[in-house]
């Protein structure tokens, strides 16, 4: 069997990492190439992982720690698909607040993992309106160790990836480029639209076809690193709704639109929420990477009296406060409509970042 492809797309929660994905993997299977995923969370129930597999995209799922914190297990994950599908690219999303993955994750493959895997160069997705303040010396709305975090994977990426250019102009976008590859001059700067496609045919292309992965090594304060990721709240749940035939588009929407203005009143900064509800092979995924100006969503279920819905949230709050949150919006969202039976749910602080490896050289 030949070499398989490994892409890792890293970046900052909210990013659009998830539908670069599944554009990605369209253009490849376009392309004639076997492609498989791999998700990635600190607890399982991952809207990703079911938005993907909707898709009809083969995908694994390693859940309960960082891909760095539990590399054997990524590795399992990827030889799995790798196997059953005879994969010619394997597209890898880790989480959104992780970093230092030249040295934990891009390093150890290239000493260990030669033989069965090439490695492409890192890409950090990067949403614009974040970028810039980053850029201006800002904190993009985060807290500051948050904000060291998505400093800390730009600075690490071999390529940067601007998402989101449907929404700017792209004299806008191309100066956005411009001040990124000043700031980051080791890195290729790019620019796309995930929802669209524009571009990411582009992107696959450079980075399928080359393998300079973790060319470099970043110094990274790990009590900064671990309390960047503690500050925020992690939810991730899944409950089973029943009762009335309803409009689950609106519905969806209304109890995203709830959730938003709980944290935006509040001001609880969002990482991001995501939910998908799902019946059958329909599904309506929504989506929160802010304050409300942010909410997107898309797919279309028709009017049931049944769903399930699966809830990520990471919210910059203790996760005492956000269960309540998303709980107590859930009830009155559903009040005198149908009923809610849980078929999952935890909510965490992430632990401390114990890597398996961490080398100290480039390989």
């Amino acid at each position: 069997m030949e070499k398989t492809k490994l892409i890792f797309v890293g970046g900052f929660l909210g990013a659009g990492k998830t539908t670069l994905l599944w554009k990605a993997a369209q253009q490849a299977m376009k392309q004639g190439l076997r492609v498989g995923l791999i998700t990635n969370d600190q607890a399982p129930e991952l809207v990703d992982s079911a938005l993907l597999s909707q898709e009809g995209l083969r995908v694994a799922e390693v859940s309960g720690s960082c891909f760095c914190c539990n590399f054997n297990g990524f590795t399992d994950a990827a030889q799995q698909i790798r196997h059953e599908t005879s994969a010619d690219v394997i597209i890898a999303e880790p989480v959104g607040s992780c970093t230092d993955l030249s040295a934990t994750i891009l390093q150890p493959l290239k000493k260990i993992w030669n033989r069965d895997y090439e490695i492409a160069p890192l890409t950090v997705v990067a949403d614009p309106e974040r970028l810039t303040d980053i850029l201006d010396g800002g904190r993009a709305e985060l807290h500051s160790d948050a904000a060291y975090i998505y400093r800390k994977q730009l600075e690490e990426s071999d390529l940067i990836l601007i998402t989101k250019t449907d929404c700017y102009p792209s004299m806008q976008v191309d100066e956005l480029k411009q001040r990124t590859a000043e700031v980051f001059p080791f890195a290729t700067v790019m620019a796309a639209s995930a929802l669209s496609g524009e571009g990411v045919g582009e992107w696959f292309g450079e980075v399928f076809n080359r393998s300079d992965a973790g060319k470099r090594l970043v110094s990274v304060d790990y009590d900064i690193y671990a309390h960047g990721e503690a500050v925020l709240g992690w939810l991730n749940g899944t409950v089973r709704l029943n009762g009335l035939k309803m409009d689950w588009y609106e519905w969806v929407g209304d109890y995203l639109h709830n959730l938003s203005e709980c944290f935006d009143s509040n001001n609880y900064p969002v990482g991001h929420v995501k939910v998908i509800a799902e019946r059958d092979k329909q599904y309506i995924a929504g989506n929160l990477t802010g304050k409300l100006s942010t909410l997107s969503m898309r797919g279309a279920i028709e009017p049931c009296d049944a769903v399930q819905l699966t809830i990520n949230a990471r919210v910059e709050t203790s996760p005492e406060t956000l269960d309540k949150i998303v709980n107590d919006t859930l009830s009155n969202s559903i009040k005198n409509r149908c009923k809610a039976k849980t078929v999952a749910w935890k909510y965490l602080t992430p632990g401390r970042p114990n890597p398996t490896h961490r080398f100290t050289e480039v390989v």
